[in-house]
C-alpha cells in the first residue's frame, strides 16, 4: 500500500508527529507503508518497528539520522512513545470510522 491509502488519523498520527519531529524518521515510516496491506497491518507494524527502535536507541538514532543532527536519546524516545500512544488512539477507533481520503 501507499502512505495515500492510510486513513488520515493514521497519517497524522505517525507521519505528521514524525515530520514535525525530523523527516529522516517520516521516511522511515513511510518506507513501511509499502510493506503493508491495510491501515490496521499499517498501525501494528509501526508499533512493532518502534519497539524495535526502543531496544537499541544509539544504533537506532545512528541509523535513522545518519545525515543530519542526531536527537538526544531521551528525546527521541520521548517522542517514540508520543507516537505509540497515538497509534494506540487510532486503533480504538474501528476502521469504518476512521477517514479515508480515497
Amino acid at each position: 500500500m501507499d502512505t495515500d491509502e492510510l486513513s488520515e488519523e493514521t497519517y497524522n498520527a505517525i507521519l505528521i508527529t514524525s515530520e514535525k519531529f525530523n523527516h529522516n524518521l517520516t521516511l522511515q515510516f513511510g518506507v513501511l507503508a509499502s510493506k503493508c496491506s491495510d491501515d490496521n497491518d499499517y498501525l501494528d507494524k509501526a508499533s512493532q518497528l518502534i519497539t524495535r527502535w526502543k531496544s537499541d536507541l544509539p544504533n537506532s538514532i545512528n541509523y535513522i539520522f545518519f545525515d543530519t543532527q542526531k536527537p538526544a536519546i531521551v528525546t527521541f524516545e520521548t517522542l517514540l512513545n508520543v507516537i505509540q500512544s497515538k497509534i494506540e488512539n487510532v486503533m480504538s477507533i474501528p476502521v469504518a470510522k476512521r477517514t479515508f481520503e480515497f
